[in-house]
């Protein structure tokens, strides 16, 4: 199985596509794992290298010792690409995911390529939020906040009639270690962005979900503001916007890193 070590705990990847195509790295959020990207890879595997992996206390990456921070979810994913030589490269990520690109264009500016930031916040909610879940899910396991997290992640409309789908993202959260799911709430809680937004300088496309309500459709646009350049696209969708409108979130991304093959 393709593990690597940090130095500080080992990552789980996956790598998928033709190996001499542009690195594609996808980071998932928070209590997902990197299936959470199987909507958009067999399109996006045809043109990328796609390189997923398991965000530290996820899947079948290491539970180390938390709390973590967003900066060092993001060395992690530079040491992912050190470990796979990719010195350049795409990188999505979704939610919590998207806060690690956010740190990356601002942070390791000469590894990122084209960056796509997915319904995510520069700073999203209050402390006291995030230390009620903690407690919450220290308490009564995972189990006792998955219902409210699909509720908040999906349209009621797409919770009633896409039963498969819901059901694929509730068992990755069931699955969520509880203790890797606090540690990574630490590291959301604990970040603000806000200052340092605007130094990214990277292509950068940003996309909202118009029904969200986890990082609403503003703290998108506050983003894309903030980004010289940056394109804003908002979906018809809430939280996990690749899984709920699939096919419009697929080709968004496509059209857009694609762009710089065919001239932008």
């Amino acid at each position: 199985m393709p593990f690597f070590e940090t130095g500080t705990g080992r990552l789980y990847y996956e790598v998928d596509g033709p190996e001499q195509a542009p690195a594609l790295v996808l980071s998932n959020s928070l209590g997902t794992n990197l299936s959470m990207w199987l909507p958009q890879l067999p399109a996006w595997s045809e043109h990328f290298r796609v390189v997923r992996y398991d965000t530290r206390g996820h899947g079948r990456s290491d539970v180390t010792q938390g709390p973590y921070t967003i900066a060092q979810l993001g060395k992690d994913v530079l040491s992912l690409l050190d470990e796979l030589t990719i010195p350049r490269a795409h990188f999505c990520g979704l939610s919590m995911g998207g806060m690690t690109g956010i740190w990356l264009g601002v942070h390791a500016p000469a590894r990122i390529n084209r960056l796509v930031l997915c319904n995510t916040s520069a700073a999203i909610g209050v402390p006291e939020i995030w230390n009620t879940r903690i407690a919450k899910v220290k308490q009564d396991g995972m189990q006792s906040i998955v219902e409210s997290v699909l509720e908040r992640w999906f349209t009621a409309d797409f919770l009633a009639h896409a039963p498969a789908q819901v059901e694929r993202v509730r068992k990755m959260l069931h699955e969520t270690s509880a203790e890797g799911y606090i540690a990574n709430c630490a590291a959301v809680r604990d970040m603000d962005q806000r200052a340092d937004v605007a130094l990214i300088a990277a292509p950068t496309l940003v996309i909202g979900g118009r029904h969200d309500k986890a990082t609403p459709p503003e703290h998108g646009e506050l983003i894309s503001r903030a980004i010289k350049g940056s394109r804003y696209v908002e979906l018809n969708a809430a939280h996990l916007s690749n899984w709920e409108v699939a096919q419009a979130f697929t080709q968004t991304v496509l059209d857009f890193l694609l762009k710089q093959h065919t001239g932008d």
